[in-house]
């Protein structure tokens, strides 16, 4: 049988990792797709590069549109990303009648409900095993592997820079801007970390699971974004000492109100698998009414984790590259006819418990006060740790911290109790807030 054809859009790091893994294991690829898959045009504004990774047979160009336009292209792999140019030739793609792999998590996330639209209504596949956690399967094992099961929660860590930095605040004891700046000299860290510290790479990830675990449409307009910019090494330090750690998660829960969808820094007991996953390295757990919890972990980035995936796509298409459409996985798990309208919870209707830390004045009352003002608004307290005046600021201080955990209550509620807390005399410095997560 004549090999799939694949045009490659985009020659950086994943695509010089699938072009390598694919030339490297063409033979066992071939034997599990059924047919061959070869890469036949690569296109990239920089020819030279591309040209370079191509090798015999391969055409270069430097205009996209030209692969999409050749009529041998059975499947395009798009890894220019950005929203931009991206979801035009996405489209393009599919007007054309091309199957799509994509590892591009921004552009579903934002556009994923029209460019999934548009491609059921040409009968073609937009696969993007790769756009989630890298090398990791987990979308295959939410549309797929865990299809019998109503999902209750996913959280994970999908983003290796974050991951990386918070360890590294563990282990060394440093604050944020000193561990930035050694992981953009190491690489973890782009030049411009936004999309990374902020944490809407990891919405963009944790939109696109929540989508395919609720049969929801995608809706990151809706998810709550927090980063790990405010974190600081003294509340990495005094969460060890109740048993935690510190994590950026990906969440996204089913609630009787509706869906939760947020990602922000998390206390997560070091019991748990999860808290203990270091470095770069990404995991995912999803909690599942009949299977139990559930977790994924392994590379979340990188060129040949990454082109793991893109090539677990193809062969997939090649698979189903002549199947009836309408009896192929759903590009979001669920029949399109059969979508959920199940709304997104605002944050302020989010039930989580807190770790707070107050900078306060060493004297008398102090701690009555915060008390009574969290019991007033119907906040029980699960621990206290206040810390010697002199362990804090030294010798002759006259602050110190106060460390409180709370049970769960209604991030509103939460929110009242800073606003009157912050504004008492003896609280000397902004109220650090942070969720935490039992993920039992």
């Amino acid at each position: 049988m004549k090999p799939i054809q694949v045009g490659l859009l985009g020659a950086g790091v994943v695509g010089s990792g699938t072009v390598n893994v694919l030339r490297r294991n063409q033979e066992e690829i071939k034997r599990r797709a059924g047919r061959g898959i070869e890469i036949t045009m690569i296109a990239d504004l920089d020819t030279a590069r591309a040209q370079a990774l191509a090798g015999p047979g391969v055409k270069v160009v430097s205009d996209a549109r030209a692969v999409i336009a050749n009529p041998e292209i059975d499947i395009v792999i798009e890894l220019i990303g950005g929203y931009g140019i991206a979801r035009t030739l996405v489209l393009e793609a599919i007007a054309a009648g091309k199957h799509v792999v994509t590892a591009n998590k921004a552009l579903l996330a934002v556009h994923g409900t029209e460019i999934f639209a548009a491609a059921s209504a040409k009968g073609v596949i937009v696969a993007f095993e790769a756009a989630v956690a890298g090398g990791i399967p987990i979308i295959k094992a939410l549309r797929e592997g865990l299809t019998a099961n109503s999902i209750q929660w996913i959280a994970g860590i999908i983003n290796g820079t974050t991951n990386f930095i918070l360890s590294e605040m563990r282990d060394k004891g440093l604050d944020f801007d000193v561990v930035l700046k050694e992981a953009q000299r190491l690489g973890y860290a782009e030049a411009d970390p936004t999309f990374d510290i902020e944490g809407v790479d990891a919405a963009h990830k944790a939109t696109i699971m929540c989508s395919i675990a609720f049969g929801i449409p995608v809706q990151f307009d809706k998810a709550y974004i927090e980063g790990i910019t405010k974190l600081g090494a003294a509340d990495i330090k005094y969460a060890e000492q109740l048993g935690y750690r510190i994590k950026l998660l990906g969440i996204t829960k089913r609630t009787d109100k509706g869906i939760e969808l947020r990602v922000h820094p998390s206390l997560v007991p070091t019991r748990r698998l999860i808290a203990n996953v270091e470095g770069a390295m990404n995991a995912v757990m999803v909690q599942g009414d009949a299977v139990g919890t559930t977790l994924y972990y392994g590379k979340g980035a990188g060129s040949e984790p990454t082109a793991s995936a893109v090539i677990a796509d193809l062969v997939d298409i090649t698979r189903l590259h002549t199947a009836d459409p309408l009896n192929r996985v759903p590009h979001l798990a669920f029949q399109p006819n059969a979508m959920s309208d199940l709304h997104v919870l605002p944050m302020s209707d989010v039930v989580t418990s807190y770790y707070l830390r107050l900078r306060v004045a060493d004297e008398a009352g102090v701690l009555a006060k915060v008390t009574g003002i969290l019991a007033a608004l119907g906040i029980s307290i699960d621990a206290i740790l206040q810390r010697e005046a002199d362990e804090v600021a030294g010798e002759g201080a006259t602050q110190t911290d106060l460390i409180i955990l709370t049970h769960d209550c209604a991030e509103s509620e939460m929110n009242a109790a800073l606003a009157q807390m912050q504004a008492l005399p003896t609280v000397l410095a902004p109220i650090i807030r942070i969720r935490k997560e039992e993920l039992a």
